[in-house]
């Protein structure tokens, strides 16, 4: 590494860890002085409270990097300006892209390592966070959803399934119904009806079941069964079970899968597959959204005091996730496709970015 790629690293991670702790006991003390009257009022145990506010601290820290790391490189860009060291360094040939590159490389990296620690850390993290808040504070258990009633979806083979009742203690199903239709024209050509179904021996046997077989959607043959096994009905109590965690509280394969169980039976999960596609690309605003300090590094900044570059950075941020809060709104409601959602702030704030870089070597 060259001497001026050490000096700019070093005073870049310097201004970072500086910013880094400022800012956690900054959204600490906001997020202690929001929650804590309605902690207390639960009569909650201090130890208790104590913990779940420290568990706080990792969600806030990745929730608050792009602002960090934002104002970590207007600080040091505005730095490097205000005392002429950047034009000292373009007077030596070199361009704004080639002094800010150990930055950008440190935005890549830190970008991957937000990645890994939030889908490893942070699901355990907010998962015995919400342990804590609902089993110890609220005083209440924390429960996969096993009861439902009323499901409707579509299987395999244009099988319609309506299932009147599921007990997830008990495995069972109730009131059961299976239409399949031809795929071309529509008709009926089998409809099966069951009382009930029990899961035994990983597969579900059907009680009282009748098997009618239509030509034309006219009934030709009827079969009865006091109990059968279906073969086609491919789906596990499991893949009713609605997940009590948070997408938070999922990493990426825990999250993928149990999107793949809500496909199965037809549950809407749109919701899912953007916080799944924001896994990947949320991390990546680290990199994208510091940017936008390259281009304060050609301006004469004698005049612009830190209030002001704190000001650009806190604005640039909140456009930013405001952005990213309408796509994901969006994405959650099927007006964007769940990736466009995921990555449509990154792709504009990427693209004005490197409009700035580029406009500042002009």
């Amino acid at each position: 590494m060259k001497i001026l790629d050490r000096y700019i690293f070093s005073q870049f991670l310097k201004t970072f860890l500086i910013i880094l702790l400022s800012f956690s006991v900054l959204f600490l003390v906001i997020d202690i002085s929001d929650r804590l009257p309605r902690l207390l009022r639960k009569d909650a145990a201090v130890n208790d409270i104590l913990l779940y506010f420290l568990l706080r601290i990792p969600y806030l820290m990745v929730l608050s990097a792009p602002v960090i790391i934002l104002l970590t490189g207007l600080f040091v860009m505005n730095t490097l300006s205000k005392y002429n060291e950047s034009i000292a360094i373009r007077a030596a040939g070199i361009s704004i892209l080639r002094m800010v590159t150990p930055i950008l490389w440190f935005g890549f990296f830190f970008s991957i390592l937000i990645m890994i620690f939030g889908d490893i850390f942070l699901p355990k993290v907010e998962e015995y966070r919400q342990f804590v808040y609902t089993e110890k504070i609220k005083n209440m258990k924390i429960e996969d959803k096993k009861m439902r009633s009323h499901i409707h979806y579509l299987g395999k083979d244009n099988n319609l399934y309506y299932i009147g009742f599921f007990d997830g203690y008990r495995n069972i199903l109730k009131t059961i119904d299976i239409s399949q239709y031809e795929e071309k024209k529509g008709n009926l050509q089998r409809k099966i009806t069951s009382t009930d179904a029990v899961w035994k021996n990983d597969k579900w046997y059907f009680q009282n079941c009748d098997i009618r077989k239509f030509e034309n959607n006219i009934l030709v043959s009827m079969d009865s069964f006091d109990s059968v096994v279906l073969p086609e009905v491919d789906v596990t109590p499991i893949d009713f079970v609605k997940s009590a965690k948070e997408p938070l509280s999922m990493n990426f394969f825990e999250l993928k899968e149990y999107i793949e169980r809500l496909k199965k039976i037809g549950e809407k999960y749109s919701k899912e597959l953007v916080e799944l596609n924001l896994k990947i690309s949320f991390p990546f605003a680290n990199l994208i959204i510091l940017l936008f300090s390259v281009p304060l590094v050609s301006t004469s900044s004698r005049g612009k005091g830190r209030g002001i570059v704190f000001a650009i950075g806190l604005l640039v941020c909140f456009l930013y996730l405001s952005a990213l809060r309408i796509s994901q709104s969006l994405g959650y409601n099927e007006v964007l496709s769940p990736l466009f959602a995921a990555w449509l702030p990154n792709i504009i704030f990427a693209s004005v970015g490197i409009f700035f870089v580029v406009k500042a070597e002009v």
